[in-house]
């Protein structure tokens, strides 16, 4: 009896073994896949009157900031300067909407990798396993 309840033991062991083994395998095969996608990854924000244009890049960096010349004489220079920097923040924050989506669809369900993109963290994260 007791060899019956170690061999049920053994063959669940064995399957959770596979079944991990298997998320291992997925995730390994995508991540060249994910790296090419995000190393690709830019979205751009514009602002509420379209003169101040920004684009960042999968890590929130910004890569392109574009002023449309007739937004020097809409706005005073600290008013240019609010424009640009809430227009920054908006593509900072669609970025990382965008890289969770793009990130979470490589990762097992309740992957602890997914906060670290939710939250913004992914340079924290890509430090600690980089």
């Amino acid at each position: 009896m007791q060899e019956r309840a170690d061999r049920a033991v053994n063959n669940a062991l064995r399957g959770r073994v596979d079944e991990v083994l298997g998320q291992y395998e997925r995730i390994r095969a995508g991540m060249a896949e994910l790296q090419e996608r995000l190393a690709a990854f830019s979205t751009t924000a514009s602002s509420s009157d379209g003169l101040v244009i920004a684009t960042v890049d999968a890590r929130g960096q910004l890569v392109r900031l574009v002023f449309d010349p007739r937004a020097y004489h809409a706005h005073r220079p600290e008013q240019l300067a609010a424009v640009a920097t809430t227009t920054v923040r908006s593509a900072v924050s669609s970025a990382a909407a965008a890289v969770h989506e793009l990130v979470a669809g490589y990762l097992p369900p309740g992957s602890g990798v997914a906060d670290y993109v939710r939250s913004g963290q992914l340079d924290a994260l890509l430090r600690r396993h980089g």
